[in-house]
């Protein structure tokens, strides 16, 4: 157990510092002040936070500390609270530790006893939240899905079926058709809202049902936060009526109930968790 004590403690203090997303506007004067203040700041991209530093004229030296080298980095910057001083860590934009790396340095920095202290400000995931006009709470932040294979993504979107939450996704604008279209399949048309190029000068959100955006979705630019409505009470309600039935009985069940064999699939592809695809080829190899 640790109680830590912000603002009357004395060891060494590491600050987690939010900076704009897009409009340097949304700087705050805390965020400059304590930027100013600190020993040295770790940043995700030097070249990009040194032209932060430049526009509010802060002279701080500056150390890399991103993904590639943030095991040796964390030493170096342990050191340096070790030695009595400060350090501010900073992703190039936003909030440090959110789909960025810092977690670890994070958690060494307790282990020896240093006070971590948070900068609020600006965030791409909240921001976008908000104004989605989907239901704000509770949310799901869940950042990048799986995208080195298709498979991989599946897996996971499909595992996110039966969330009730609103979720929260970043994308890239490259990969979002194909990750909206692929949760579509598995999701079925719900509501989503595409945020694009936050704060700044192009920003953009696109609402509507999942169908809607991938059929008017067009090749888009810029930084991407994508909101997923989350499953409702009827498709997470008590499923336990088709427990004891093989696929092919369940999907005849819905076929009963006149619907459609495309849309017996689907709803049985929901009931149970598994693809779509899966559930095709054994009720026609059955049937």
């Amino acid at each position: 157990m640790q109680i830590q004590k912000s603002y009357s403690d004395k060891n060494s203090t590491l600050y987690l510092v939010a900076t704009p997303i897009g409009n340097l506007s949304d700087m705050t004067p805390r965020a400059v002040e304590t930027l100013k203040s600190v020993a040295m700041i770790a940043s995700e991209d030097t070249r990009h936070t040194k032209k932060l530093c430049t526009h509010f004229e802060i002279e701080t030296a500056l150390t890399s500390y991103h993904e590639h080298n943030k095991h040796e980095k964390a030493s170096y910057i342990l050191d340096i609270l070790a030695s009595g001083r400060n350090v501010a860590l900073v992703s190039d934009a936003g909030m440090p530790l959110i789909s960025d790396p810092g977690d670890k340095l994070v958690e060494l920095a307790l282990e020896q006893d240093f006070a971590i202290v948070p900068i609020p400000g600006a965030n791409a995931a909240l921001t976008a939240l908000i104004a989605s006009g989907l239901t704000t709470q509770p949310f799901l932040f869940y950042g990048f899905l799986q995208n080195r294979t298709k498979s991989k993504k599946k897996i996971e979107i499909e595992k996110l079926t039966h969330c009730q939450h609103t979720m929260i996704f970043y994308e890239s604008p490259h990969r979002t058709r194909e990750t909206l279209t692929m949760m579509l399949e598995i999701f079925g048309d719900r509501k989503a809202t595409i945020a694009r190029e936050l704060t700044k000068k192009y920003e953009e959100f696109t609402r509507g049902n999942m169908s809607e955006i991938v059929d008017e979705l067009e090749e888009i630019k810029g930084e991407i936060v994508l909101i997923v409505e989350g499953s409702n009470l009827e498709e997470t309600g008590d499923n336990s009526w088709w427990q004891d039935l093989d696929i092919a009985t369940h999907v005849e069940t819905y076929i009963g109930q006149n619907l459609s064999p495309k849309e017996s699939i689907k709803k049985v592809a929901k009931d149970r968790g598994v693809p779509k695809q899966e559930v095709y080829k054994i009720y026609h190899n059955q049937n």
